[in-house]
């Protein structure tokens, strides 16, 4: 397994976290999943962290300072593959989405776009330069294994981002429809209806972690201080999985899945 394949368009490439305390979130993480950290210097841009999985990189890691943050939460985000950032990223706003950070060159990495869907869901955009993106485990553990969007109007976010990413959508619509993003005939990611009744949820993406025991990775996240939004939960066939902030805030996903 090469850090150095690339991923096809559409493909969810790259995943940051943005917080307030960078060497809360290094212990938080580290302890968690093993993931060790590099720090690397970016000029005027500050310090950015390299978060490691068997050597390789697997996600990014920046503190939320400067005028730009204000107001702006801890958070995860999620990147996705494109061949050019500049047109997808017109194509997103041509759709109704709106660019909260227009394309823009890191240099020795890529040029990345962060852009906003119509219903108010946040997600990065990502054209490889030097860097190639998150290494290729196939959902090994404590690696990145799927991402989430969850929407207000599924069917209005089927239409912006089959339209963006080409996506294919695959809708299972046995029990409470649920709804796979697919590349290539391949599922990347998911999609769930918010529910009324979580009440006041936003449109939003949430991204998981794989893992070889749900429950207990979820006790000891919590007793490092993360907070439950949706405690270890069984789907069946799929696996187990939950979801909790971080000390800081952030909302992360774990889950344990099915051997099939």
């Amino acid at each position: 397994m090469s850090q150095q394949k690339r991923w096809a368009r559409g493909e969810f490439c790259w995943y940051e976290l943005g917080t307030t305390d960078v060497d809360g979130a290094k212990s938080f993480y580290g302890s968690l999943f093993g993931w060790t950290t590099m720090d690397v210097p970016m000029g005027p841009m500050g310090i950015y962290t390299l978060l490691k999985h068997d050597g390789q990189d697997l996600a990014g890691l920046y503190k939320l300072e400067g005028p730009q943050f204000e107001g702006v939460p801890p958070h995860w985000t999620a990147y996705v593959a494109t061949e050019s950032v500049d047109q997808d990223t017109a194509t997103a706003k041509s759709l109704g989405g709106k660019s909260h950070c227009e394309p823009m060159d890191i240099p020795n990495v890529g040029r990345m776009s962060v852009i906003e869907d119509p219903q108010g869901a946040t997600i990065s955009l990502f054209q490889a330069g030097q860097h190639p993106g998150t290494g290729k485990w196939n959902g090994a553990p404590s690696t990145f294994c799927w991402s989430e969007l969850y929407a207000k109007d599924t069917a209005a976010a089927v239409r912006f981002y089959t339209a963006l990413f080409g996506w294919g959508a695959k809708t299972d619509a046995s029990g409470k429809p649920y709804t796979e993003w697919q590349v290539g005939g391949r599922s990347v990611g998911g999609m769930i209806a918010i529910d009324p009744n979580w009440g006041p949820v936003p449109s939003h993406w949430t991204s998981y972690v794989a893992v070889t025991d749900c429950d207990a990775v979820f006790k000891k996240a919590q007793g490092m201080g993360a907070k439950a939004l949706v405690p270890p939960t069984t789907i069946p066939e799929v696996g187990r999985f939950s979801i909790f902030h971080d000390p800081q805030g952030a909302a992360i996903a774990i889950i344990k899945l099915e051997i099939r």
